[in-house]
Order: C-alpha cells, then structure tokens, then sequence
C-alpha cells in the first residue's frame, strides 16, 4: 500500500521524540536525516545495478536494523554509516551525528534501547521508499521539507538559519525565468545554499536536470545539503563547504569566478564579519569595482554584488535581503544607485514579516535580470506584505499568496495596493530610494467616522458608494435598501438592522449571482469529474493538482466579488490536507477500497478502516435507512434525558424528592435509587408515598435509557459490520463515484459556498454597522434625555424632593 505522506510525515516525527531530552532540534536533525538518508538509498539502491549510488556490503539500513538490541549499536551504526560514505565518495557529510556519543544519546542501556527504537521506526514496512516515489513526485523529498521546517521552528531564532521556507523558495523559483531551461549545461548557483532547499526549489521548476552548485560556509547545514541533492535526485550536483565571500570554491581556469545562467540566495542578514579574509581593495574577484566597497559591518550588499557578478551576461536570479537595502544612505545609497543605473534590477517582491526562522524582520526578493542591462525602463514592485497566514509563532505564504505575487510579476501586472512598475526617472526623483511604501500605498482607507451624520442623521454616501464592488453585481439590491434624506449627500435604511441579512440573502440579484457561480463551478466540475475518474497507477498527482488548480482560477477569473484566489486557496488546501492522500494512494493502488487494520497496544486487530473512503460516504449511499433507524432510537434517548432533566429541576436541590439520591457530583444513579425504595419499603409508616413515586419514575427513566443505549449500541454495531462488507463488495465505478462525486466534489462545493456566504456576510456586517453607527442623530438622543429627566424630575417631585 502508498505511503501516505501525513503517515510518513507522523512516523518521521515520532523518530524525534526518540532523541528529544539530550539536544535541542539543531542536533538531533542531524541524527534523524542520516538514518532517513540510510533508509532512502538502501530501498531505492539497494542490489540495483548501475545504481546512482552504490550500496556496500556492511552500508545498508538492513545491518543497522541487525543491530537492535545490541550494546554496541551506537558504535556499529557509525561504522555502517562511514562505509556507506566511503563507497559514494561522500567525505565527512555524516560525521555531524555520531550515534555512540553517550552525552546526547546516553550511557549503556539507555543508548541501546533508544537506538533500537529510533531503528524499530524508520524499519516500518509502511516505510518502504523502494517504489514509493508515486510517478517522479517527490514524496521522500517532501517529508525532508517537513522535517527541516520542524527543525527550524525548534531551533530557535539563532539556529534556524539553514532553512529557506518552502513558500518563498518556490516564489523564487518562478520569478527567475528558469522553466526557459533548454539544456542540461544550463546551471543554477547559490552562494549561501545553507540546506539546499532554494537550490531545489528552483531546479524542479524545469524537467531538464540542470547542473547544480552551491556553497555553504557552515559543515553541518554542508551536508545536509548534500543528503538533500541525493534524497531529491540530483547526486550530481556539486556542493562546496567554505567561506563564499573570502574563499569562492567556482572558479574558472583563469582564476576569476565561474558565472551561471542562474543564481539564487537567501544569505545571512546584515552579517558583521563579511570582510573576514578578503582584501577589500584588491578584490581579486573584481565584485566591488564596479560600485564600491559595502559596509565594514553590514554584508548585505556584499552578498548581492557577489550574486551579480556570478552571473552570466544573460544570467538571471533573485535574492533575499532584509528591507533596509532598499533604503539606507551612505556607502549603501551609492551602490544601490549604481545597479538600479545599469539596469539589472527586474523586480522587488515585499514580503511579509516573519517568515523567516532566523529572524523576525521583513524582507524583499530582489530579481536581478543581466539580459535587459541598459534597456529597463522601471523596476516591477510588488507589496506583498499582507499576503499571509499564522502559523504557530511564524507566518506563511499561503498557495494563493504565491499564485498571485508569481501570476502578477510574470505578467507585470499593475494592481491598484499591491503591485506597479516604477519608472527608472520616478526612482531617480526620489534619491534612488527604492522603499516599496514609496511607490505603493497598501493600507486600507480609513473607516472614518462622519460627524455631520451623527448631529443630523443619515448615512454618508460615500460610505454606501465605497461598496461599489457590491452594487455592480446587485444594483437593484441598492435602492432596496436605501432612501434619499432631507439632507443633501446622506442616505437612510428603509429597512431595519436586523433585516439587512434576510433582505440581501433573498433578492433576486443576490439569488442569481449566487447561482451564477455554483453554474462556473459545476461547469468545472463537469470538465473534471472524468479526468479525476480516470486516474490510475503511474500517474503524476502534481501534474493533477497543477492542471485542477489552474483551471479553477482560469474559470473563475473575471467573476466579479469572488476572488479566484480564494477559490484556488480552498482546492490546494483540500490537496494537502486530503486530497493529495488520496491521490497518491489510487496511483499507486488503483481503485480500491482498502481496509486498513486498527490494532490496540498488543498488536490484536480490533477494528478496520477505510482510508480513501469515509464510512459516512457509505452509509449515506447504501444504508441510509439503517442510520434514520439509528437516529429515531437516539432522539427516543434524549427525549429521555430531558424528562430526568425535568425532574431534577422540579424535585432535586435541598430537601427534593430527588435528594437522597443525588451523590456528591450532582448525579442520580440507579444503585443509589434502588437503595432507597428499599429503605422506604422497610419503614411504610414513615413512608412519603409522592417520594416513592418519584423515585420509581425517575428509575424507569434509567431502564428506558439503558435499554436504548443497548439498542443503539447494538445498531451502531450492526451497521459498522454492513458497511465494512459494503467496502469488500464495492465496484471500481462505484469507489470512483463515492471519491470522486461525494468526497472530493462534495467538499469543494462546500468551500466555495462558504466563500460566498463570507462575501454577503461581509456587505451584511457593514450596512447593519454604518445603520447603527448613524441610527440616532444627536438631536434624537438629546430629546430622548431631555423626556428621561423630567420624568425623573417628576418622580422626584412626588416623592418631596424639590431641588
């Protein structure tokens, strides 16, 4: 069976737990990517001939896993490791985790049992990589993404430097032109590659296997990124561990620095020791003749200069810097005015703050284009800045966040807040300063409270005209709902507040454009629904998923209200969280409506369930009768539960009926009832016979309610066993039926009605907030006081009070 990737994700992270008490996140990440790496090459190269990488005897994961229990596993696995590192000519990419070092692992037992238990998981069968890499997708690859941005999370601020996220590497990946790639001699570079990950991001974005280099000063994120390149199936690519400013490791023959037709970077911000080792004057790289030395103590520049002069004639690439390039004077301001004069800036993307583990500051993509040198007329801006999602103590790029800044950016187009091209002279005009605030204003208008309405009444029109959006799509439902006052330029409700929501949802406007987009998106779903039902085993899901999501967003676009992307948010969404699941397990599985085992603690089998099929699907398609039946017996129970509730509302508290046989934590129970009837049977003299009464209907309530619970129990049971044989007797046509129309449909039509429920909530929550606002004039609240006080003033009066 597929792995599924939240199950891999889950097994992977529980590896950590293994580990977690004697190091923090930035070592035991080390321990875990080896073994992950290990178990990778062994099932994917393992007894393969011309094997990409050579498995040697002594260097496979199957003699780590002959190693459980042992007392000298820790001292066995590093040899195993070293081994395998020898046959591949891997140097010393594995030393960062040694796996018989007692003061992070433990002494003797202790080592030995959390050993042997970091194996026992990565020796899951679920975790067979062998043929798991369903159709070229890179599942493998991806669970390393996860885990790298786990580890970064837990790092902490001063740690979490070795990972670009995800998000923002794909960003770049998209806006440096690299799917143009026609050759294989085509390459891509990153001076500062920490992980690899941007490295990564970038080369997927063409199927031709681009040449890959890239350096990094620190020896443990090094290899890291050398472990990624071969878990991602780029063994090739070059990697270099130094000091990139003062010690490049590509040169050319001539000793000046080799040049790429791409370059990509995410360096450390505003590093203070940048100058170490490089004689400033006598650059012999030349990267600073050209525009100036940067800032003794602030390497921002350095690390931009360095990516330019990387760059082939026509090279193109992009780098992540903190805001203040874009702005500070001095040494800077003179070679910001340098480059932005020749012409190689296409572009700066703002970012959104936080989203970066080693620092909370904001930053910006700059894109360097060397091709159009002298012929820019402007630099593309984008404000990207409010674009983003909470996640946990970081924020994140959502799908439709990078769907829009690439779609906007590749195509150059101005929207008003968000994006526009500044021209070369407008720059200039402004000191060559290329703050984006400068040139775009993305905070929203005020709300701005109208004080002539609040002393006269009405509500302003200019309130009413700023939702012009609306009116476009409704212009009746305007009229509807306002009327001219005696008061020039101020409107009134013609309806009260609490009816603003039916009086929308009920217009016949709002009633056919609703129906105008489930129309968009049931036409989709048509074009579709065969596509998804004809997937099987060899398929690529993101070929699926990229084709799906794009062709929603083409059907939505120009839909007035709706934002397209919004619609796209919602599909990628359901594909991470579900929808690629299922995916992955029908191209590697077919069509079928496995059950899986549930197993408690002793490994027994007490239950099963199907992964790729919901059983509500299957009980509201076969078995609803079943379930009413369910849920007659259920609604007799609480109709039960609130005649007891009744009764200990009238005869319980102190000195009820019900009180002697109410415990401690407010519950009456059958023992203690029926322990009381038979006190009160042995004493008939004393005998309050309305007590005895209670009590009696209150323990036939108790029967009633166990009676039913056994029912339901028994019901609920007899079910579970129809729709599991259901699942064994399910036809290929009928499993795709229930994914594909119930599950997977089903669910998207549920996101965009809500997406249309949040937009008429939006227009409903305002007019019902402007109608309140100005709701009573001043004069009105003014008489309205004057009227209290001299009632007041009366009573005051009458009771003799006279001031």
């Amino acid at each position: 069976m597929a792995i599924k990737k939240s199950e891999l994700y889950s097994s992977l992270w529980k590896s950590c737990d293994e580990l977690r008490g004697g190091m923090d996140a930035s070592q035991y990440k080390n321990y875990v990517l080896v073994l992950l790496f290990v178990k990778y090459v062994s099932d994917k190269y393992a007894d393969v001939e011309d094997a990409l990488i050579e498995i040697p005897q002594g260097g496979s994961f199957q003699d780590i896993v002959n190693l459980k229990g042992k007392k000298d596993i820790g001292e066995k696995i590093n040899l195993i490791i070293q081994n395998l590192a020898q046959a591949n000519d891997l140097g010393n990419i594995f030393n960062d985790a040694d796996f018989n070092d007692p003061d992070k692992l433990g002494k003797g037992q202790e080592m030995k049992e959390r050993l042997t238990n970091l194996v026992a998981i990565f020796e899951n069968s679920a975790l067979n990589f062998s043929k798991n890499r369903a159709d070229g997708d890179d599942i493998l690859g991806d669970a390393y993404e996860y885990l790298m941005r786990n580890f970064a999370t837990q790092s902490g601020k001063s740690k979490g430097q070795f990972y670009t996220p995800a998000e923002v590497s794909r960003v770049i990946a998209k806006v440096i032109g690299i799917n143009s790639v026609t050759s294989p001699q085509q390459s891509i570079y990153d001076p500062t590659c920490g992980s690899g990950s941007l490295l990564l991001k970038a080369a997927d974005e063409t199927e031709i296997k681009i040449s890959i280099f890239g350096q990094e000063m620190d020896n443990a994120t090094y290899s890291l990124a050398r472990m990624n390149m071969i878990l991602h199936g780029h063994p090739t690519a070059e990697i270099k561990q130094d000091n990139t400013l003062s010690t490049p490791h590509f040169k050319d023959s001539d000793g000046s620095l080799k040049t790429f037709d791409f370059a990509v970077a995410n360096p450390p911000f505003s590093a203070k020791a940048w100058s170490t080792g490089i004689n400033l004057e006598k650059d012999e790289f030349k990267r600073f003749s050209d525009y100036g030395i940067p800032p003794a103590k602030n390497g921002d520049y350095a690390f931009l200069l360095h990516l330019i002069a990387s760059l082939k004639p026509q090279g193109k690439g992009a780098i992540i810097l903190p805001h203040g390039v874009l702005f500070r004077g001095n040494a800077e301001a003179d070679i910001r005015k340098k480059i932005i004069n020749q012409g190689i800036i296409k572009g700066i993307i703002g970012l959104p703050p936080n989203l970066f583990y080693g620092t909370g500051i904001p930053a910006c993509i700059i894109v360097i284009d060397k091709e159009k040198a002298g012929n820019s007329a402007g630099i593309f801006m984008i404000d990207a800045s409010k674009g983003f999602v909470k996640d946990g103590n970081k924020n994140r790029l959502r799908e439709q966040d990078i769907h829009k800044i690439v779609d906007v950016f590749n195509k150059q187009l101005e929207i008003a807040k968000y994006s526009r091209m500044v021209s070369l002279t407008e720059i200039a005009d402004n000191d060559f300063n290329l703050n984006i605030p400068r040139y775009i204003d993305s905070q929203e208008a005020e709300d701005i409270q109208d004080i002539a309405a609040h002393l006269l009444g009405g509500i302003p029109e200019k309130d009413i005209q700023a939702l012009g959006e609306f009116w476009q799509v409704y212009p009746n439902l305007q009229q509807e709902l306002f009327a001219p006052t005696e008061n020039p330029g101020y409107q009134q409700l013609k309806v009260a507040a609490n009816e603003v929501k039916n009086c929308i949802f009920h217009h016949p406007e709002f009633i056919k454009y609703s129906q105008k987009i489930e129309q968009v998106f049931t036409t989709w779903e048509k074009q579709h629904t065969p596509l998804l039902k004809a997937i099987q085993p060899g398929d690529k899901p993101r070929e699926i998923i990229y084709k799906l999501g794009e062709n929603l967003l083409a059907a939505f676009t120009g839909q007035n209200l709706i934002d397209k992307y919004d619609v796209y948010q919602y599909l990628l969404t359901y594909w991470l969280e579900v929808m690629g699941d299922d995916v992955y397990m029908i191209v590697e599985d077919g069509w079928k409506a496995e059950l899986t085992p549930i197993t408690n603690k002793k490994g027994t089998i007490i239950d099963y369930v199907c992964e790729l099929i919901p059983e509500d699907l299957i009980i509201n398609n076969y078995f609803l009768q079943e379930q009413s039946k369910i849920a007659q017996l259920e609604n007799q129970k609480d109709d039960i539960i609130r005649q007891q509730e009744e009764m200990q509302e009238e005869y319980g508290g102190e000195e009820g009926l019900l009180e002697e046989v109410t415990n401690d934590s407010g519950k009456i129970t059958k023992t203690n009832i029926n322990v009381r009837i038979k006190e009160i049977q042995k004493n008939p003299l004393f005998a309050d016979a309305e007590e005895l009464q209670v009590l009696k209907s209150y323990l036939q309530l108790l029967e009633s309610e166990a009676i039913l619970n056994k029912k339901i129990k028994d019901s609920t049971q007899e079910l579970h066993h129809k729709v599991l044989k259901k699942y064994r007797e399910l036809t290929e046509e009928e499993v795709k039926s229930l994914v594909v129309d119930d599950k997977w449909m089903g669910i998207l039509k549920q996101g965009i009605n809500a997406e249309m429920d949040r937009i008429s909530q939006r227009l409903t929550q305002r007019i019902k907030e402007l109608g309140e606002r100005y709701d009573t004039p001043l004069f009105e609240l003014t008489n309205e006081v004057d009227k209290l006080t001299s009632l007041v003033d009366q009573h005051l009066q009458q009771m003799g009070f006279v001031w």
